[in-house]
């Protein structure tokens, strides 16, 4: 049988051959059994931070602080960018504070993000995550902010393409505050997958809250990380994305048939800024699974 320090070398050696340094945690979400790589460092979440977002917002509505099912109106033109979603749409359109939510978990959405986070507020983001006794996970920063600083680092109009980054060299891009853990959103692998446990035994918030917060990671699209690694339909997947300049990042968990289940959370910087590397991206499935895979082993946690 493989023992975790097999685990951890294969998944070592695939980071080094797709060209990443990874940060990971696995853990069991009904038991003790943990696996890791660098699980304690501080690292830039990207959009995982939308994560924390999410369970603050199901908190206050299911506190009565709001209703998840009033009716918001966006119109065309907000200032924070992205690459699709409701930065993309020419007209006006309503949808509810819930419909927000699917949009920003679902598929990212950058501006769903920031008219949510500025509907519950940084403070009560941060008040929540200090209840639950995180040190590091922080969200100082909303979407707009994020990516605004990328553009004043480098003195240009940066609209969240990757590809405009390509050819900078690698010292000048990781002095960029947007990834660096100390001057942007951030957290621990291990913080994010302890997180992720305590929603889904419904120790975060209120079980309709803990419940929302599952529903709505459920519902995201993307296969190309997390969930590349469990081919398997009868396995499910639930996660949350982030993407930054040379950041690849997934965090979720994966329920099997048998009840068993497991947090995940994987951060990725790479050795350069290309934008479209897809081994990258399936190295974040590659990784979880092997670390599910040592952590579902009968004598998981010997060497």
């Amino acid at each position: 049988m493989t023992n975790v320090s097999e685990t951890l070398e294969a998944i070592n050696d695939r980071a080094k051959e797709v060209g990443v340094r990874v940060r990971l945690h696995a853990a069991e979400i009904d038991g003790t059994r943990r696996i890791g790589v660098d699980e304690d460092a501080p690292v830039v979440t990207a959009s995982v931070f939308k994560v924390p977002i999410a369970l603050e917002l199901a908190r206050q509505a299911a506190e009565g602080v709001l209703d998840l099912g009033e009716p918001v109106t966006v119109p065309p033109g907000h200032p924070t960018p992205s690459p699709y979603g409701l930065a993309t749409f020419r007209h006006e359109v309503t949808m509810s504070w819930h419909d927000l939510a699917i949009l920003m978990i679902g598929i990212s959405d950058n501006v769903a993000t920031d008219l949510i986070l500025a509907k519950v507020g940084k403070a009560n983001v941060d008040e929540t995550l200090r209840r639950l006794g995180f040190e590091v996970t922080n969200v100082p920063q909303d979407c707009g902010e994020v990516l605004g600083t990328i553009g004043e680092d480098l003195g240009i109009s940066y609209e969240d393409d990757e590809r405009l980054l390509t050819e900078l060299p690698m010292e000048r891009l990781t002095a960029l505050r947007a990834l660096r853990p100390a001057d942007t959103c951030a957290t621990t692998a291990e913080e994010i997958t302890r997180l992720l446990g305590m929603i889904w035994r419904d120790e975060a918030a209120s079980s309709t809250a803990c419940a929302d917060v599952r529903r709505w990671m459920e519902l995201q699209v993307w296969p190309h990380r997390l969930r590349s690694g469990f081919p398997d339909d009868a396995i499910g997947v639930s996660g949350k994305t982030g993407t930054l300049p040379s950041v690849r990042n997934e965090v979720g968990v994966v329920e099997y048939p048998d009840g068993g289940r497991y947090a995940v959370g994987i951060f990725t910087d790479a050795v350069d800024a290309r934008s479209r590397v897809p081994e990258r991206d399936a190295f974040i499935g590659f990784a979880a699974a092997r670390a599910v895979e040592w952590l579902r082993l009968p004598e998981a946690g010997s060497e």
